[in-house]
């Protein structure tokens, strides 16, 4: 009887094998199955991704306390952007020694286009910086005006301000405005970039101004007739830049696969002089690579030589290019008395008669049709007042200091043209391709709804001005007739 017994629990166990797996998977999973890892601190809260140079806990530039489970405590002494203007040289500076230079560059003080604007309405010197723009409340004459347009309407692109709150142009602030991943208006990563892609570009290069045209990208006029909201598939067309955009053909070089900062290097755009010559950085040109001579050093980093023929690699792709060099004829006849552009450029941007003003009081009627205004503070102040009953008088921030102030500024045109291409002569005598910029006229009307400026255009200087469109491609098949007829025209007729 004992032997029955006991061949009978092997047999059993083949029977029913489940019972034996179920034990031991009710063990295995018991020594698997830990308790969740309990973050404390900051990263308890804020689980981002940090690249390996700047993970270095978050209080090293954040400040606040770290490690701590109290929130009220942990903020204390908490920096939310310590890469903005005021701080980036105590947080950012001591690791990196590029940006005592990188606050002086041009890009960041935007002081040629301060200046630009404010010497035509009558200004006597120049400011060194975008924050020591005046602050003119009200404005008593044109050059307050211009001033309170700048502080309030243009300066929307400078890196003091976070950008527009439109999908593609929300960006951080100082050095976080370049470094930093962006997508639909939101921070996606806490890593930073070393080398910034074309969306943080054209966070601010977008609209009717250079950089926008190296993706084919023209702005539409802002009264409804002239949009186009609606897409071929009859879905309605999102607005990530602020206004719909024709789409013209791109710059070539886009088109091989060039990125920005392919030409525009860290030293131009972070150095003192932005693209202009200086000791130890030329400013490069169209010749600087495809008139490169065997034997002399390449121009940029990205770029080097090989049996006497030069070759970029590309900073996005990382594919190598072969750059051609110029070979017609006529890029030796006609080079020292025509840019490149003259015959390169596809296309250009011409806004005429850009016209501003500035409201104060609450009737805005007569802008309905004019809601989008590529500003999403002026649109936004349109629909509350137009559309959702809001009876306060219109209100508009600072982009410097972020104070809310009476009036608001929209804008309009006469007529926006990519065509015909304007020429002129620049100050050497050169053909360029030229631009309405200064066509700028600006009105003001205050709280009483008195018209204390009506379309003021007088201003010191010209209003076209040369330009580099970013829309180059191969030469239309008249181009000779384009230089000759120009040459003509401005007395430096040649052969």
């Amino acid at each position: 009887m004992r032997c029955k017994f006991i061949l009978l629990i092997p047999l059993l166990l083949l029977l029913f094998p489940s019972c034996r797996s179920r034990r031991e998977d009710k063990v295995a999973t018991a020594e698997t199955i830990t308790a969740p890892r309990v973050v404390s601190g900051c990263r308890g809260c804020h689980p981002l991704d940090i690249d390996p140079n700047h993970d270095l806990g978050c209080s090293t530039c954040h400040h606040g306390r770290d490690n701590l489970s109290n929130i009220e405590a942990s903020h204390q002494g908490l920096i939310p952007h310590p890469a903005q203007p005021k701080l980036m040289a105590r947080t950012c500076g001591p690791c990196h020694h590029q940006v005592p230079t990188a606050a002086k560059s041009i890009h960041f003080t935007l002081k040629k286009a301060v200046n630009l604007v404010r010497r035509h309405f009558g200004a006597q010197k120049d400011l060194d910086d975008l924050t020591r723009i005046p602050l003119p409340d009200p404005p008593r004459n044109i050059l307050g005006l211009a001033d309170d347009l700048l502080r309030r309407r243009c300066l929307r692109c400078h890196l003091y301000f976070e950008g527009d709150a439109y999908p593609a142009t929300r960006r951080a602030t100082g050095c976080g405005a370049c470094h930093l991943e962006y997508h639909d208006g939101k921070m996606i990563s806490h890593r930073f970039i070393l080398q910034p892609d074309d969306d943080r570009c054209l966070s601010c290069h977008y609209g009717n101004h250079v950089g926008a045209d190296y993706y084919g990208m023209f702005e539409h006029d802002y009264k409804w007739e002239f949009r186009t909201p609606y897409q071929a598939d009859g879905t309605y067309a999102k607005r990530p830049f602020g206004v719909e955009q024709h789409r013209l053909i791109p710059d070539i070089h886009k088109t091989a696969g060039l990125i920005c900062i392919d030409c525009h290097s860290g030293r131009e755009l972070m150095g003192p002089g932005h693209g202009m010559p200086s000791a130890t950085h030329k400013r490069l040109s169209c010749r600087t690579c495809h008139q490169w001579r065997p034997g002399s050093a390449p121009p940029l980093a990205n770029l080097n030589s090989s049996n006497n023929r030069l070759y970029i690699k590309l900073k996005g792709s990382g594919k190598t290019l072969l750059i051609p060099q110029m070979r017609n004829p006529a890029h030796e006849q006609y080079g020292s008395r025509a840019d490149c552009t003259v015959c390169h450029a596809q296309w250009s941007f011409n806004d005429w008669g850009t016209n501003l003003i500035r409201i104060d009081a609450g009737d805005l009627d007569d802008w309905t049709e004019f809601v989008v205004q590529s500003s999403f503070e002026s649109e936004w102040q349109l629909n509350q007042i137009l559309h959702n009953g809001n009876e306060d008088p219109p209100m508009m921030a600072d982009k410097i200091t972020g104070v809310l102030r009476p009036g608001i500024w929209l804008k309009g045109f006469e007529k926006r043209r990519w065509q015909p291409i304007p020429i002129g002569t620049d100050k050497s005598g050169r053909l360029r391709i030229m631009r309405p910029i200064l066509d700028l006229r600006l009105s003001y009307v205050n709280a009483d709804e008195e018209v204390i400026f009506n379309s003021e255009v007088t201003g010191a200087g010209k209003i076209w001005l040369p330009y580099t469109p970013h829309t180059i491609g191969p030469t239309p098949v008249f181009f000779r007739r384009r230089l000759k007829d120009n040459l003509r025209e401005f007395g430096n007729a040649g052969n």
